[in-house]
């Protein structure tokens, strides 16, 4: 949070797609950050500098009227690149207040929350479990409730063009149509309670509401919690590396039926198994693309190490973080250094796309976005993983040439996406027969229905429509 913070001062860069907002964007920062030095404790050089250069940026506004796009972001990077460092030295103290303020308010609000499901789940008291359960392998199978779902109130539904609108009690939470046909497809493969779909329209509108309330009120707020590799990234790792299992996605981002959510109560309904850092996988491959949260990437790593450390079946975690290097995150540093490690790329900065986090509901011109910062691919594997889904240079040309923003979409928008990828031959694609089924350390007894989606195989079951 504190970076995500000093990364909006003087003020925050939104996403620009024409010339005005790029001139106004420059000319708002220019504004801001002279403000600020002045209103802050700053040093005379600190001041004089940030004076001289956001004068100098407005002067140049003023008289050059037939400038690019690329030229007004072209100042704004020179401008951030030699004020950004004065106004952030002045702003770190404040900043790093509101985040101790933030963090303990969050525990504050968690702690009163946890004690409220608590006693909801002692009233009445539930049955004790008459015997310890026991940690033993099972098929990996949708998180699904100890207890039976109560009967839910009535959601209304109906559609405006290609929007479904979903209503209760006065709210309304609105999903395109595209995503809401997904969402019934990941129910009907995931969901085992529910056959007539009685409660279904009542389960998407609390999983919708959940990640409405998770991602803010604000546009584009918390979208970036749930950006996602292109598709045709997702493509070229299930062809070539055998990948059908997402680490960090959610019912309304996955491109896989099979992928790990944070919200394993309003999810598993639509296929989660629930946090990653609770998953314990025996094999398969996994792609992983966390949030961009520095102890969240960090915890992720060190599960990584100790599931590849644990097993002898074939494992292999495909990993996407920024390669943020100003300073270099512990995760970077962790995973550079892992004996499991057995590749690195690097992908540059505005070469390379993701999709909206808020691709359930954004337009269909605003669904991907060029990253700003450099994107760092490492493949951490165990040595039947490496033998198994090894990165030799085919496979890894075929994962860059599907990186490469497609020239068939609309233009992206210029901030933090797939591209058509190359045909693969047919020799070197890696067979459904040889890829291994996911299994995972979980305690308890689980339910017999060995469907499909236990396997990590690319069978085309394993994929959800394309939206």
């Amino acid at each position: 949070m504190f970076r995500e913070v000093m990364n909006d001062i003087p003020i925050r860069l939104s996403r620009i797609k024409y010339k005005e907002e790029a001139r106004k964007l420059l000319f708002k920062y220019a504004e801001a950050a002279k403000k600020m030095i002045d209103s802050r404790n700053a040093s005379p050089e600190s001041r004089k500098v940030v004076k001289w250069n956001s004068e100098d940026t407005m002067n140049w506004l003023r008289r050059d009227h037939s400038a690019s796009k690329e030229d007004y972001m072209d100042r704004l990077e020179h401008l951030r690149q030699q004020c950004g460092p004065h106004v952030t030295a002045v702003a770190k103290d404040s900043v790093e207040g509101i985040c101790s303020k933030i963090y303990q308010l969050s525990a504050e609000y968690s702690r009163r929350l946890r004690q409220t499901h608590l006693s909801l789940l002692q009233d009445p008291p539930t049955e004790a479990c008459a015997s310890p359960q026991q940690s033993r392998l099972v098929y990996c199978y949708p998180v699904r409730l100890a207890l039976p779902s109560p009967p839910l109130p009535r959601v209304e539904l109906h559609f405006e063009n290609d929007v479904a609108c979903l209503r209760f009690r006065g709210e309304m939470v609105k999903v395109n149509r595209g995503h809401f046909s997904k969402l019934e497809l990941l129910y009907r493969y995931s969901c085992i309670d529910d056959p007539r779909f009685e409660k279904f329209l009542s389960r998407v509108w609390c999983l919708l509401k959940r990640y409405q309330v998770m991602f803010g009120s604000g546009a584009n707020e918390g979208t970036g919690l749930q950006g996602a590799l292109p598709m045709s990234v997702f493509e070229a790792l299930n062809r070539q590396f055998g990948v059908s299992f997402e680490c960090f996605a959610s019912p309304l981002n996955c491109y896989f039926k099979q992928f790990c959510s944070a919200f394993p109560d309003t999810d598993g309904f639509f296929g989660s198994r629930g946090p990653f850092l609770s998953f314990c996988p025996a094999s398969g491959s996994f792609e992983a693309n966390p949030p961009f949260c520095e102890e969240l990437m960090d915890a992720m790593v060190m599960h990584f190490e100790d599931l590849l450390g644990r097993s002898s079946e074939p494992l292999s975690f495909i990993v996407f973080v920024p390669e943020w290097r100003d300073p270099v995150t512990p995760a970077l540093t962790r995973m550079e250094g892992s004996r499991f490690l057995r590749h690195q790329l690097s992908v540059t900065a505005y070469e390379h796309e993701y999709r909206s986090g808020s691709q359930h509901i954004c337009k269909r011109d605003e669904m991907y976005y060029r990253a700003v910062h450099g994107t760092a691919v490492l493949f951490l594997q165990n040595d039947a993983g490496f033998a198994k889904w090894a990165p030799t240079p085919e496979r890894l040309a075929e994962l860059m040439a599907a990186y490469r923003p497609s020239t068939s979409r609309p233009a992206s928008l210029s901030s933090p996406g797939p591209a058509h990828s190359t045909p693969v031959d047919r020799d070197s694609a890696p067979r459904s027969a040889d890829r291994t089924q996911s299994s995972v350390m979980s305690p308890g007894s689980h339910d017999s229905n060995n469907n499909s989606s236990s396997s990590s195989g690319s069978s085309p079951q394993d994929k959800v429509a394309a939206v």
